[in-house]
């Protein structure tokens, strides 16, 4: 295992290891159509991250219980037949996590995606393999109420200390949640989150590509 990364590495997914824009866009789109709403003021790459229906609420700037669940039913409906499809990984994202795995790190997904979805995509990027363990927002019922909550399970089932674990996101609810449960954060930069320059979670790599990492890895001394 190279020495200097954390032998546990769990990966958000939305802006990390996919580049989910298309696909969402493409169906929220469709959906505030469907619902007769106007398209977004404002750009749907900068409210990537959080779960879909806060998304949705963003972007149709509504609050109202009923008009969302109709505006979330009809996201799902075009994400669910042919939005996922829009949902390629970065560049390097399969050899990145190959190497990890060759260097006896252990890789895992937190991911706020609904589960039926992530493992669709997953696989059609044939990715899939390369976890352990995906935990996503549904995965259990009732749901995890938050990415710490599902950090803290997947470290509690796996026996990953927090010194041995790093989370790789793009936002700053990653870079909190990293922060919550006490494990170091690794900032994706290329991806749709923002951190301030002046916030004060911490950041213990900035990466503008998942490629960085294998500079890091190729610099680490090996057993």
């Amino acid at each position: 295992m190279s020495a200097g990364l954390p032998r546990c590495i769990l990966f958000d997914l939305d802006g990390t290891l996919l580049d989910s824009l298309p696909g969402i866009e493409y169906s929220v789109l469709a959906a505030l159509k469907y619902c007769n709403l106007p398209p977004p003021q404002t750009s749907i790459r900068e409210m990537i991250g959080p779960p879909i229906r806060t998304i949705l609420s963003r972007a149709a700037r509504i609050s109202e219980v009923r008009a969302l669940d109709a505006l979330e039913k009809a996201f799902r409906t075009s994400y669910d037949s042919d939005g996922w499809l829009k949902t390629p990984c970065f560049p390097g994202t399969d050899q990145v996590l190959r190497i990890m795995s060759e260097q006896d790190h252990r890789l895992f997904v937190v991911s706020n995606k609904p589960k039926h979805i992530a493992m669709k995509i997953l696989r059609q990027n044939d990715i899939v393999s390369r976890f352990e363990m995906i935990v996503t927002r549904d995965s259990r019922s009732p749901g995890y109420s938050d990415k710490p909550e599902m950090i803290r399970y997947v470290m509690l089932e796996n026996r990953c200390a927090a010194e041995s674990c790093l989370l790789v996101g793009d936002t700053m609810e990653d870079a909190e949640a990293a922060h919550a449960v006490g494990i170091r954060f690794a900032y994706m930069t290329c991806g749709y989150g923002k951190i301030p320059a002046g916030a004060t979670v911490p950041i213990h790599y900035r990466l503008d590509s998942l490629l960085q990492f294998l500079t890091l890895m190729a610099k680490e001394p090996r057993p």
